[in-house]
């Protein structure tokens, strides 16, 4: 072997940059953390922001507790240390995503301001949008499509967020939307909005 194929660390090995990346994709990498209730609507909107900015060209990933529970953390429980965990791995995902140019749209409770600061830091403070999806209580038990909060008020389900849990409302998101008395699309396109000035290349 030459003295020169020893160094494994060539420029031909070197990994092209988020910048190249972006440039492909015409489109800066971001994360949308959205945080908020149980049934606030924050799946909704993801889903909806995610059509939309695929037809305009965007490529983007959504990440909520259907494709993240049920796979890469489907070892972790609902205890405090899990959760913690559960949204460090979340966010160790969306990094990688990000540093791709991909926009990462997710969709998690994370009741803490603890918890959002940890994934914050993981993704760093420029790519991470903070969307408060803020909905009173009351009307996410109206919604309440998979009885959770019904359960919860049983005692069947134990640490439920906003019942026998704290919900800590962020003291400074990126952006909040009130969604009680609007309908998916006022939402959805508000929230569009704010992506788009944020996302373009």
């Amino acid at each position: 072997m030459k003295e020169e194929d020893n160094n494994i660390f060539s420029v031909f090995d070197e990994l092209l940059p988020r910048e190249e990346k972006e440039k492909l994709l015409n489109q800066r990498g971001k994360v949308i953390w959205m945080t908020g209730l149980s049934g606030s609507g924050k799946t909704t909107l993801a889903k909806y922001l995610e059509k939309k900015l695929h037809e305009l060209n965007y490529l983007t990933q959504v990440l909520d507790g259907d494709n993240i529970r049920t796979g890469i953390n489907n070892n972790l429980s609902f205890s405090e240390d899990d959760r913690k965990e559960n949204i460090r791995r979340i966010a160790e995902v969306s990094k990688l995503f990000v540093n791709c140019g991909v926009i990462t749209i997710n969709s998690f409770v994370s009741p803490t301001e603890e918890i959002r600061d940890q994934a914050r830091n993981i993704i760093g403070e420029n790519d991470f949008l903070e969307i408060f999806v803020n909905t009173p209580l009351e009307e996410c038990e109206k919604r309440d499509v998979k009885g959770l909060y019904a359960k919860a008020r049983k005692g069947e389900i134990k640490n439920f967020t906003g019942i026998d849990a704290p919900f800590e409302h962020p003291s400074k998101p990126s952006l909040e939307l009130l969604t009680e008395h609007k309908s998916i699309e006022e939402s959805g396109n508000e929230l569009l909005a704010f992506v788009l000035d944020r996302i373009k290349f």
